[in-house]
C-alpha cells in the first residue's frame, strides 16, 4: 500500500515539473516534416481505416471462437480394462483432460486408461 502511494506521488510530482517546464521549441526536422505532410485527411483516414480492419479483425476472431466452442462433438469413451465403451454428445468447450460435461449436464471422469475418441457429427 505504502509503495502504491509512493509511485503515485512521484508520477503527480514528475507531471508537475514537466507542465512547469513547459514544451521545447520544435526542432528543424520537427518543422520540416510538418511542413511536407500536406495532407492530414488522407493520414486520418489511414488511421481510421487501420483500427477499423483491427476492431473487424478481432470481432470476426471472437465470434468464430464462440462458434466453434459450442459445436457439439461425439465423444466415445473406451475402457481398455472391462472392454466397454459409451458415446456422449459434449461441447467442444467442455473436454477438458480430467473430465467431460455433456450437453445434458452430466459430468464423466475419466482415467489415464480410458481412450478417447472425438468426433464431429
Amino acid at each position: 500500500m505504502l509503495t502504491k502511494i509512493l509511485v503515485t506521488l512521484l508520477v503527480i510530482i514528475g507531471a508537475s515539473f514537466y507542465l512547469k517546464r513547459g514544451r521545447k521549441p520544435e526542432s528543424k526536422t520537427a518543422q520540416i516534416i510538418k511542413e511536407q505532410s500536406s495532407t492530414p485527411l488522407f493520414n486520418r483516414l489511414m488511421i481510421s481505416s487501420v483500427i477499423a480492419v483491427s476492431l473487424l479483425a478481432t470481432a470476426l476472431y471472437w465470434g468464430w471462437t464462440i462458434y466453434d466452442e459450442n459445436q457439439v462433438v461425439t465423444v466415445e469413451i473406451t475402457s481398455p480394462i472391462d472392454a466397454i465403451s459409451a458415446q456422449y454428445q459434449v461441447r467442444k468447450k467442455d473436454i477438458k483432460a480430467t473430465k467431460i460435461t455433456t450437453v445434458d449436464g452430466v459430468e464423466v471422469r475419466l482415467s489415464n486408461q480410458e481412450r478417447i475418441t472425438i468426433s464431429t457429427q
